[in-house]
């Protein structure tokens, strides 16, 4: 599997990274995950382009993550693609009829089928996923790619979903402040370090990423690695790797 971080930001971009979203390919199968805004112009960058996702997975509705849906699929229309499955957690759809009431040009243009999930297993563009319940200020799924690879969605640090991810090659995980900033829905460097302790994931990446996170990247490693012994690293736009 490769798994390419298009969008590493938050609601609060800055100049190198967009709002969330991940791209997943193995073989012939692409999965976007999530689609912030600015995710539509990072796929138009890649091989794949926005021709090639015909299915986009969500981890909950909040703006960051899916302010990029009808762009995308008004430029899959335009390319002369004919479908688009949009599946995500409750709610979903509901999110999808709201959006196209108000662009209502827009129905109709593509086969537009919605899907809702739970946190169980369940099969998306022919990847196996399996979705845990996270901690944040909406509902909302952590995904797990079989052993490869699990991305927490926005979440609080918490030993139910580290524990979710153990066994994973690669954890992408929400780290969107610092130490000294008091937050809440979203997880400090030394609460994920808590959380992660123990955990066997050979490498986790620090995403969703407010601008206070700048120049406090050091500090943000040490107090995580002061409690995981993993290999923990920050996400950027662009970045790639494979599981």
């Amino acid at each position: 599997m490769r798994v390419t971080f298009l969008g590493t930001g938050s609601a609060m971009p800055t100049a190198d990274r967009v709002q969330t979203g991940l791209l997943l390919e193995e073989g012939d199968r692409t999965l976007l995950v999530d689609c912030g805004s600015g995710v539509l112009h990072r796929l138009s960058q890649t091989d794949v382009g926005y021709e090639g996702i015909s299915t986009v997975l969500l981890t909950h509705h909040h703006l960051d993550h899916v302010s990029d849906l009808l762009p995308l699929l008004k430029a899959r229309w335009l390319a002369g693609e004919e479908s688009l499955e949009v599946v995500g957690p409750t709610g979903t759809k509901n999110l999808l009829d709201s959006l196209l009431e108000v662009h209502d040009y827009l129905q109709e243009r593509v086969g537009l089928r919605i899907r809702e999930v739970t946190a169980d297993s369940f099969e998306v563009a022919g990847f196996a996923v399996e979705g845990h319940k996270v901690r944040h200020s909406m509902p909302g799924l952590a995904y797990r790619f079989d052993d490869a690879f699990t991305f927490s969605g926005d979440s609080e640090a918490f030993a139910g979903l580290t524990n979710f991810a153990d066994g994973s090659q690669v954890l992408a995980h929400d780290c969107s402040f610092p130490d000294e900033v008091d937050v809440a829905n979203h997880p400090t460097p030394t609460q994920l370090g808590e959380a992660l302790a123990g955990c066997d994931i050979d490498r986790v990446y620090l995403t969703h990423l407010y601008p206070h996170t700048e120049g406090k990247h050091r500090e943000m490693l040490d107090a995580i690695e002061a409690q995981f012994d993993g290999d923990v690293r920050f996400a950027r736009d662009g970045l790639r790797f494979e599981v």
